[in-house]
């Protein structure tokens, strides 16, 4: 039957095209990294034996005898090889997919496609960041040891704040400057921070940074900027010196490309290539046990 005026049939429909249903995490570790460019597969690099000269008794470098000779002190170096790795993943379209769908499949799958290449990138880069969690060169303590308690702990029984000036000390005493650090933490870690200073202490919610959308930064606690990604991994947190503790090589920035089978589809890619490595590994502190369970 034909429809008249005022019957739904002959009105348009206006359709949102963009997917809902998820959210989007950001992945900002490259941020705490110094980055430079290489060339080639690999990039060798030096690290100085921390800590500041000093003599061997009995020599001395003070209250030096008149015509005595000045005390020899020499610096060492430990050279490194690290070789780049390379994030690539594809995803394919057909030409209905592009074309007939009611929700722009294009753009999304390629929003979808880098987002693995950069989480699986910053995941590499907390695990060099933290030794993958088994510490040898970096600093560590243990929430128990300093605070008294996990930081999630029943009645409010953690000093978080004694923690974190902990290992603000922890970092100064290697002589980095702490102020400016950044407080990497899990969802479930800056929950507690955050019940703990207003349910438990009764401070006001910290300043949040307008920030946030472009650094990740979440708030700043005890001059440290705190951000929170899924890639921490639970029963951990960790304060490092940005852009001096870690470097990044880059080989490849983010690159994507599409190529077209004509009458079937599309070929999306994206990709990325470089390698991180502690260079000041005296700049990072990871704290252990976190979390009750």
């Amino acid at each position: 039957m034909a429809d008249t005026r005022g019957m739904q049939d002959i009105f348009g429909l206006d359709i949102d095209r963009l997917a809902k249903g998820f959210g989007q995490q950001y992945y900002t570790f490259l941020a705490e990294c110094q980055v430079r460019k290489m060339k080639g597969d690999s990039v060798r690099w030096f690290q100085k034996t921390a800590g500041t000269l000093t003599a061997t008794a009995p020599s001395v470098t003070k209250n030096v005898s008149p015509g005595a000779q000045p005390e020899t002190l020499e610096q060492s170096w430990t050279r490194n090889t690290s070789y780049k790795k390379k994030y690539f993943v594809e995803g394919f379209l057909d030409e209905e997919d592009i074309t007939d769908a009611e929700i722009d499949t294009f753009a999304t799958t390629i929003r979808d496609l880098t987002e693995v290449v950069v989480r699986d990138r910053d995941a590499d880069i907390w695990d060099i960041m933290s030794e993958s969690q088994a510490p040898s060169e970096i600093q560590t303590f243990a929430t128990t040891a300093i605070g008294g308690d996990q930081w999630d702990a029943a009645a409010y029984g953690a000093d978080i704040v004694k923690d974190l000036m902990y290992a603000k000390k922890l970092i100064q005493d290697q002589g980095y400057n702490p102020e400016g650090a950044t407080l990497l933490v899990s969802t479930t870690d800056y929950n507690s921070i955050v019940n703990w200073l207003i349910s438990g202490k009764g401070s006001s919610i910290p300043g949040f940074s307008s920030e946030k959308i472009k650094s990740g930064i979440v708030m700043n606690l005890l001059g440290l900027n705190i951000k929170v990604s899924l890639n921490v991994t639970a029963d951990y947190a960790l304060v490092i010196v940005p852009k001096r503790a870690v470097t990044y090589s880059e080989s490849q920035s983010i690159t994507a490309n599409t190529t077209k089978d004509p009458g079937i589809g599309r070929n999306i890619r994206v990709w990325a290539s470089g390698i991180a490595y502690r260079t000041d590994p005296k700049a990072i502190v990871l704290i252990t046990d976190t979390q009750t369970a």
